[in-house]
């Protein structure tokens, strides 16, 4: 299997963005509307939500709009406010030593991955991160070098809020410190369960549960993977080994020292490392971000690309899956 990722470089929303949108639009348009488009909130509803958690993209979100041509619901899909549920696996953690550095594996479906990298100034901030729902972020770093990744959370129950990469775009676009991300995050309603790792340039860290309701907890264990507190969604603990993955994070940092070579090549096997793509949670990339360095390595087991907010050509790669079997 193969899959191609592509870097951009744009540093408000243009051609560039605008190609990408109409290459993806017709699938998420798909996606969107596949409960059947009772199911989504209003133009007004998602206008009004933007407005009362994420006034300060309400600039950025109306360009985007009338880029891709005003369309009522390209602009309902873009705001990303109640979406149709969606899962994925991951693991994250912070390396324990001296250097801040967050790892994490993306383990999703290649048929709903943009496979886009992007760095952009849209808010006036330099950005770089792995795109997700067009206009959201599944990770990323700022010119700050505040760092913020996802993970799904473990729990079936879908509620009123965001879907959780446009949240990690605000909190990129608008913050500076682990501190001010935290606050973010508090603040801003989820629609799903996901935890959300930060770590700054400073080495100050956390991971945020977040839940539909309002229910979030702030944990200083820098280590997640897709359950919360508790597993609550058994099945979906099992086929992803969620605790096992947890325990061997938590193991390695507390029991083990480990260089950062190390600690990056341990997300690259068993049992962090993931082929389930059949299943739809295998790896499709690990990164290992720098804050201080404000940079990124996605790496592979036998590729290493590293980008930088001062070294991003704009490429495609093409990256070789195995399978299991």
């Amino acid at each position: 299997m193969e899959l191609s990722f592509t870097t951009i470089a744009e540093d408000v929303p243009g051609p560039k963005w605008l190609r990408f949108f109409e290459h993806h639009w017709p699938g998420y348009e798909r996606w969107y509307v596949r409960e059947g488009i009772e199911e989504r909130p209003t133009y007004l509803a998602c206008l009004r939500a933007l407005e009362k958690y994420m006034p300060e993209m309400m600039p950025l979100y109306r360009d985007i709009c009338e880029l891709v041509g005003g369309g009522d619901l390209a602009a309902r899909f873009l705001s990303l406010y109640r979406p149709p549920a969606y899962l994925s696996g991951c693991s994250q953690a912070v390396w324990p030593g001296g250097e801040p550095l967050l790892v994490r594996n993306y383990d999703y479906s290649t048929k709903a991955f943009d496979a886009v990298y992007l760095k952009t100034r849209w808010m006036g901030k330099t950005v770089i991160g792995m795109s997700d729902c067009l206009i959201g972020l599944v990770d990323g770093t700022n010119e700050d070098g505040l760092t913020v990744s996802l993970t799904f959370g473990g729990n079936q129950n879908v509620g009123d809020g965001f879907g959780v990469p446009i949240i990690l775009r605000y909190v990129l676009e608008t913050c500076a410190t682990a501190e001010a991300a935290i606050a973010a995050l508090e603040r801003i309603p989820s629609h799903m369960a996901y935890n959300v790792t930060v770590l700054d340039k400073s080495g100050a860290k956390a991971t945020v549960m977040m839940a539909p309701g309002g229910r979030t907890v702030v944990s200083h264990v820098a280590v997640a993977t897709n359950h919360q507190e508790k597993v609550e969604w058994i099945s979906h603990a099992r086929a992803t080994a969620s605790v096992e993955r947890e325990r061997y994070l938590l193991n390695r940092l507390s029991l083990h020292r480990t260089t950062q070579d190390e600690f990056i090549g341990a997300f690259l096997k068993p049992p962090l490392y993931s082929l389930a793509f059949t299943r739809g949670f295998g790896t499709l990339y690990t990164a290992a971000y720098r804050p201080r360095k404000k940079k990124v390595e996605l790496r592979w087991p036998s590729v290493t690309w590293e980008l930088s907010m001062n070294e991003f050509p704009e490429e495609v790669r093409r990256i070789r899956y195995a399978i299991a079997a």
